[in-house]
């Protein structure tokens, strides 16, 4: 019986140095993967902050707000009759731009 093969024949060291590979490429796959999902959740804000807005903005009579947006030294607001208005801080009108 010397001529049967061993039911489990040592593999060839190429297919023993393919199986590292793989496991090593498995591996640093993984690690990155969790690295990309860690930088991502630490990294992405949640809720972002809104400026504090000034306590009274009058408008101009008549004018009703299209949009409103915050700069970094004025808060601007955009008119449905084409004006856009810069208001400071503390809530008072430092100019008005008529849009053409």
């Amino acid at each position: 019986m010397s001529d049967m093969m061993p039911s489990d024949p040592t593999p060839l060291p190429e297919i023993r140095f393919l199986k590292i590979l793989v496991t090593a490429l498995t591996a640093t796959m993984i690690a990155g993967l969790v690295a990309i999902i860690a930088l991502l959740v630490i990294r992405l804000p949640g809720k972002a902050a809104l400026p504090d807005l000034p306590a009274a903005i009058t408008l101009p009579a008549g004018a009703r707000v299209q949009a409103i947006t915050f700069a970094r030294d004025y808060t601007v607001v955009v008119t449905e009759g084409g004006e856009v208005l810069l208001y400071r801080p503390d809530g008072t009108l430092a100019r008005t731009v008529a849009l053409q």
